[in-house]
């Protein structure tokens, strides 16, 4: 439950309304397909709803799930302010100024990665998004996007560095980095822009909220060998579950099912467990600097 609604972004309103009406069916006893009979509803609206997928929410839709689902007084009021919220606030990401350089998939993970408590990060070939300098983003747009304009890399490198606010808000998102060790050593836009880079990550491990571990070479075959993914935990793990981010040069996508967040859950204990510890791994990417 939020307690400060006031101060509480439209992005978690919507997650935390989506997660107490979905707790409210299920206490009630109902299942989608008889609510969105009763409502006339097509079922994909009631599903967007539990899963927070919609920009807004109406007061009247909540207003008359509770009808249904019988909810309180108080209860019914609260998720209404939930609702307002998203009615009368916009999230950074939802301006005009970006809206045309994020995609649908990415934008849904904004909005989770702005509600989450942590964030299990491996990457493989890049340094985690959260931990990259504004010169190392823009190679990689303007290598992975070649004929957008200045304007639409500038837009994007503003998302990547403005997502990174939430490493240091009042209680920042905690990080746990994993990156393969090829990581430190591909040269993304020259030696003075990897120097750069490697030194940001070295001095971002000096945060509390904030860990980073290397995968060497040596270690051989390892379980994310399959490629790079994220791991999203919110404060209450029952009512809001893992999540699994995923993306590529197509798209980008989350995953909800229990048996994603199960085997790419045990792949990040695993790899948390092979690879060397946060100080062992800082030597690694000093010495990777002293090397450049």
């Amino acid at each position: 439950m939020i307690t400060d609604i006031e101060s509480a972004t439209p992005a978690l309103c919507r997650l935390q309304l989506g997660s107490e009406l979905r707790q409210l069916r299920q206490d009630a006893g109902l299942n989608s397909r008889q609510v969105v009979r009763k409502l006339l509803w097509s079922p994909s609206k009631l599903t967007r709803l539990e899963t927070g997928e919609n920009a807004t929410v109406e007061p009247s839709d909540v207003m008359a799930l509770c009808q249904i689902y019988q909810a309180d007084e108080e209860t019914c009021e609260l998720l209404k302010g939930y609702a307002a919220v998203t009615k009368t606030r916009r999230d950074w990401w939802q301006s005009p100024e970006y809206r045309q350089v994020i995609t649908p998939g990415f934008k849904a993970f904004l909005g989770l990665e702005a509600t989450a408590s942590a964030l299990h990060d491996y990457e493989s070939e890049f340094v985690p998004g959260l931990l990259q300098t504004e010169d190392y983003v823009r190679v990689i747009y303007q290598r992975a996007h070649q004929g957008l304009s200045d304007d639409e890399i500038d837009r994007m490198v503003a998302v990547r560095m403005n997502r990174q606010a939430i490493l240091h808000r009042e209680s920042p998102l905690k990080l746990t980095a994993i990156i393969n060790e090829a990581v430190l050593h591909r040269q993304v836009g020259g030696t003075a822009v990897m120097r750069a880079q490697l030194a940001h990550i070295a001095e971002a491990t000096s945060a509390p909220n904030v860990r980073v571990q290397v995968v060497p070479f040596k270690l051989g075959h390892h379980p994310g060998m399959n490629g790079s993914f994220m791991i999203l935990q919110f404060r209450d793990p029952v009512a809001l579950k893992p999540i699994i981010y995923f993306e590529n040069m197509a798209d980008s996508w989350v995953s909800r099912r229990n048996v994603d967040v199960e085997r790419f859950g045990e792949a990040f204990t695993d790899l948390q467990a092979l690879a060397p510890g946060p100080q062992e791994s800082l030597s690694m990417i000093k010495k990777a600097i002293r090397e450049l």
